[in-house]
């Protein structure tokens, strides 16, 4: 990891570098990011080369493991203000769909209880998902048709671990099944599929 911390990260003209404390901030288009990073590497900004460099005081394993570490996270701050991050999510099986209300983001994927109100009148929605600060929910196809057109939502952001951990939240809600692949998963991901079982008539 110590020569991944030895490389410079580069700053485009778009992103604003702040550093003070044992922390660096950074602004972009795509918003704001601040991080406190460990008292045993320095971190400096050359507004002249447009590149912040990260210095490790002892080279211990643990220090040269978090050398890397903070030159990693910092350029991923720099890439997540000035281009953001994004996760595309597919919600496959009949009648499965999402959608937006306000900050929250409404899902039903097919638990049949969970869509009945106290009174046992039909819900809106199976799981209403808070959408936290920073993270942007752009629904591309609200609703599934069939097990073979999917619903489609995209996650957006400028903090790279946010947008994974809530694409992984929400698909954890219902991960894709093995026989006919109903659930959520990323798209692009491919589901290892099962043979459903054969009953054979008897003589």
């Amino acid at each position: 990891m110590s020569r991944i911390g030895r490389k410079p990260v580069f700053v485009p003209s778009t992103v604003k570098v702040e550093l003070k404390d044992h922390q660096i901030k950074t602004s972009g288009p795509k918003g704001e990011l601040s991080w406190s990073f460990p008292d045993d590497v320095a971190v400096e900004y050359d507004s002249a080369a447009s590149q912040i460099v990260v210095k490790r005081s002892v080279d211990r394993q643990a220090v040269r493991a978090l050398h890397g570490l903070t030159r990693a996270l910092i350029a991923n701050m720099v890439e997540g203000v000035e281009k953001g991050y994004e996760i595309k999510l597919e919600i496959y099986g009949t009648g499965y769909s999402c959608k937006l209300k306000g900050q929250q983001l409404l899902l039903n994927i097919g638990f049949m209880g969970r869509g009945l109100d106290r009174k046992g009148g039909q819900k809106e929605a199976q799981f209403f998902i808070d959408i936290p600060q920073g993270i942007n929910i752009t629904i591309d196809v609200p609703a599934a048709r069939g097990d073979s057109e999917p619903a489609k939502m995209t996650v957006q952001g400028a903090d790279k671990q946010k947008v994974g951990q809530f694409a992984a939240e929400v698909r954890g809600l219902r991960p894709p099944e093995p026989y006919k692949g109903k659930g959520v998963r990323y798209a692009g991901e491919q589901v290892r599929r099962k043979q459903g079982k054969a009953f054979a008539s008897g003589a």
